[in-house]
């Protein structure tokens, strides 16, 4: 699969050097904030695993982002498969999970709204779906920004949250081809 690029970014498969990179993002209590633990370096490694293995499958998955002008891996933006036990599954997510030191530089919405235009034109997808914990404001934002609506009906209780965390309430967003703002 070719990379998929934006003004400032590279959107690619992944590395084996982006491993380690990805793994500290992943222990950083900050940006895993909205999550019920940080990943140790083996469970981070295994998420790798099964994000190439998707693209694999799909023929799409989320993308290590690298910025352009400097070639630093700085997190992932894509679209996955989601299947595990909601009403509105199965459908495909948008998502994405940034380095701190990446936050307020526009590159999650710019990469979203390339991995959405993707969505919608080479994968052929008429919906994308985003979810996130309830407490999750800056993603709410970026979804928002993305033109994506937030579909009271469908939030939703996480089901690999455990009962009783802040972050099992959960809030679902859609967007439909057509629907994208650029």
């Amino acid at each position: 699969m070719p990379d998929v690029e934006t003004e400032r970014l590279i959107m690619r498969r992944w590395r084996e050097a982006d491993r380690e990179p990805f793994a500290a993002l992943n222990a950083d209590p900050e940006v895993m904030e909205h999550f019920p633990a940080t990943l140790s370096r083996a469970e981070s490694d295994a998420f790798v695993d099964k994000i190439e293995q998707r693209f694999d499958e799909h023929g799409y998955g989320l993308w290590a982002l690298e910025v352009r002008e400097s070639g630093e891996f700085i997190g992932f933006t894509g679209l996955a498969l989601q299947t595990f036990d909601a009403p509105f599954l199965p459908a495909v997510e948008i998502g994405w999970r940034l380095a701190r030191k990446a936050w307020g530089h526009g590159y999650a919405i710019e990469a979203a709204r390339r991995a959405a235009a993707h969505a919608f034109g080479e994968a052929g997808l008429t919906e994308i779906i985003s979810m996130t914990a309830l407490t999750n404001t800056r993603s709410q934002a970026v979804m928002r920004r993305l033109g994506m609506t937030r579909d009271h009906s469908c939030d939703f209780e996480h089901p690999s949250v455990p009962e009783g965390s802040p972050l099992r309430p959960h809030v679902l967003y859609r967007l439909g081809r057509g629907s994208l703002i650029a």
